[in-house]
């Protein structure tokens, strides 16, 4: 039994060992070009959120990694056969839902950690944290916390070089030979505030990519994917002890 994670804890465990830290995960279950699984990003994340954990927690981090939400946003991949879709607006219903149960428990910390592009939290967590003013609620994405480019060499975002390195460290028998998967090529919009970045509009993923790819991922390795794995796994594992020893009512600097 690993404390530091809910699913396998007991009354027992729980009831005795104080935790301040929640950490919600967020993945997806979508098509990742022909060589990657649809559970990709939750594999990811799990895996991402479970070390992270168990770093801090060996720090002396009370944390407790709550099980994730596989299901994210998809409304861009319709057209794409079983990529699975939950709406914003159901998204924000859930989250409310949980977060309601911690504050009631007392845990007043709340780390929600993406694995999924598709999803964004910001708004959602405006709107719960309205309800409960006295939890810190924090969110980032795995794929934020460290300079990609340190690691790999194709740019994308995707079923890319980033997330095949990932899989061949995390699940590599669950990875295809790279000689099948596509390219990733990705088609970019016409219109030129988009293509600048300060417009943006939804990726209708069947016309932007022929194989569900953005980004070459043949240059992908296992010893990119654990050396990515373990930079990562630091930054979020120092997040959860920051957040560990501040308190709420005392968050921002004089």
């Amino acid at each position: 039994m690993r404390p530091y994670i809910l699913a396998e804890s007991n009354w027992k465990t729980v009831k005795e060992q104080k935790t301040e830290v929640a950490v919600l995960t967020w993945g997806a279950t979508e098509a990742h070009n022909f060589h990657l699984p649809y559970a990709t990003d939750n594999y990811q994340i799990e895996a991402i959120a479970a070390e992270a954990a168990k770093k801090a927690w060996e720090a002396g981090g009370k944390v407790l990694v709550l099980p994730n939400i596989p299901f994210g946003v998809n409304t861009g991949q319709t057209e794409v056969d079983l990529c699975m879709n939950l709406y914003p607006s159901t998204q924000l219903a859930i989250l409310n839902d949980l977060v309601e149960v911690l504050d009631r428990s007392g845990v007043k910390k709340l780390l929600l950690l993406n694995g999924h592009g598709g999803n964004n939290f910001k708004a959602l967590l405006r709107e719960v944290g309205a309800k409960y003013p006295k939890m810190l609620l924090v969110t980032t994405s795995f794929f934020q916390t460290v300079d990609r480019k340190e690691f790999f060499e194709e740019a994308g975002d995707h079923a890319d070089e980033m997330e095949t390195s990932l899989m061949l460290h995390l699940r590599p028998e669950l990875v295809l030979p790279l000689e099948e998967a596509g390219n990733g090529e990705e088609k970019h919009s016409r219109l030129t505030a988009i293509k600048e970045g300060w417009a943006w509009s939804e990726r209708k993923w069947h016309m932007v990519s022929a194989d569900t790819g953005i980004g070459d991922p043949r240059k992908a390795s296992e010893e990119k994917g654990k050396r990515f794995f373990d930079a990562v796994t630091r930054q979020v594992a120092d997040l959860l002890l920051e957040m560990d020893k501040i308190k709420n009512e005392d968050r921002y600097e004089e």
